[in-house]
């Protein structure tokens, strides 16, 4: 036998008494612009940083984001319905934690990778749908090889830079 409690709760959920979740709905909320959208083309991404093959990080990022999400395939260019063009805009680096006897001496870096992107009409190219930029960071311990370091961090700003943009894309918010 059920508790008068959990039967009180139980009519007043049937009923719509807490209506909590109004205004949510459940499957894809893309963006207005984007509603016809759903093959996506993503050639290779520029590279405005100094970072060598950074490109290619982005552009792996960019597409493993868009297939975790699912909002969008990933097609090649005669049956997309839209172009991302995308660019590695700057990578940066900022102290978080200096050498408790040397504070110029950072032991402790962040890395901010930000991504410029437009997303095009695949059969009019003038045409932008969407633009934007996103940012995506990490954190690195300075060792001895301080490149090596950089490096093995910088993966993970892209990857967080890119399931940024694919969430704009994504979402209508």
């Amino acid at each position: 036998m059920r508790h008068p409690l959990q039967l009180l709760i139980f009519a007043a959920c049937a009923t719509g008494a807490f209506s909590s979740c109004a205004g949510y709905r459940l499957g894809v909320s893309k963006p207005a612009a984007l509603t016809k959208v759903k093959n996506i083309h993503v050639p290779m991404f520029s590279n405005q940083s100094f970072h060598p093959r950074a490109e290619a990080l982005a552009t792996s990022a960019v597409v493993n984001a868009f297939t975790t999400d699912g909002t969008y395939r990933i097609t090649s260019l005669d049956q997309a319905d839209a172009v991302l063009e995308g660019r590695v805009a700057s990578i940066d680096y900022t102290q978080l934690v200096g050498n408790r006897l040397d504070t110029a001496l950072p032991e402790q870096l962040r890395n901010s990778v930000t991504l410029g992107w437009e997303l095009k009409d695949a059969r009019d190219r003038s045409k932008v749908l969407m633009a934007g930029s996103s940012v995506g960071t990490s954190q690195l311990f300075v060792t001895s090889n301080l490149q090596t370091s950089r490096n093995n961090a910088l993966p993970e700003a892209v990857e967080r830079a890119g399931e940024t943009m694919v969430s704009q894309l994504s979402s209508s918010y």
